[in-house]
């Protein structure tokens, strides 16, 4: 299992809130820090490989477990 930093739980929330929540919990984190992130939303996995593709910060890894979807981000390295 891959190392994380950070954890956040967005499990019952749906759209647009686990990206809100995702994206308050990356503005707080050094770059190059991993956030674990879990989701029960069916979209987040286009929600938050479009954020990734948008934001700059990368997608280590996500797979879905028993209905929950866990993602790993890289908070990009400062512009």
């Amino acid at each position: 299992m891959q190392e994380f930093d950070h954890d956040l739980d967005v499990r019952g929330l749906n759209c647009p809130l686990p990206i809100l929540k995702t994206k308050k919990q990356l503005a707080t984190m050094r770059p190059g820090e991993v956030l674990r992130v879990r989701a029960t939303d069916p979209h987040s996995v286009v929600d938050f490989l479009s954020f990734c593709g948008k934001t700059g910060h990368e997608m280590v890894a996500h797979h879905e477990a028993d209905g929950v979807y866990h993602f790993l981000l890289r908070k990009r390295e400062s512009a």
